[in-house]
């Protein structure tokens, strides 16, 4: 089953949804701003990305980065906890299938998890 990291607002996201919808595939949503994900589920997160830092799966034009007084030399325990505390900073979307995801930049990158 596929999990979706989204947000409703985010049209990528909706997109993505969209091409889930059309292939037929079992999926649950997990509205992140809703729910923010902890640090385990973010580490899990990032090793199923196969990303060598927090900062790929990071949205750093968004305020919150300032905010949380990131730079993109920030360490990864800081990319974490800003991720934590700052949810919206979160890439979206990203769908997961197991153990592998991708970030769905452009949409039709989940077709790999078909």
């Amino acid at each position: 089953m596929l999990t979706i990291y989204h947000n409703p607002r985010c049209s990528k996201s909706r997109q993505t949804l969209a091409l889930i919808d059309a292939v037929g595939a079992e999926y649950q949503v997990h509205l992140y701003l809703k729910s923010p994900l902890n640090a385990d589920e973010l580490h899990t997160l990032k090793k199923a990305l196969q990303l060598n830092s927090f900062l790929d799966m990071m949205r750093p034009k968004e305020a919150d980065f300032k905010t949380a007084q990131l730079t993109s030399t920030s360490s990864e325990v800081d990319f974490v906890n800003a991720l934590v505390n700052y949810p919206k900073l979160l890439e979206r979307p990203i769908v997961t299938n197991g153990n592998q995801a991708v970030i769905a930049r452009p949409p039709e990158n989940v077709n790999v998890l078909f």
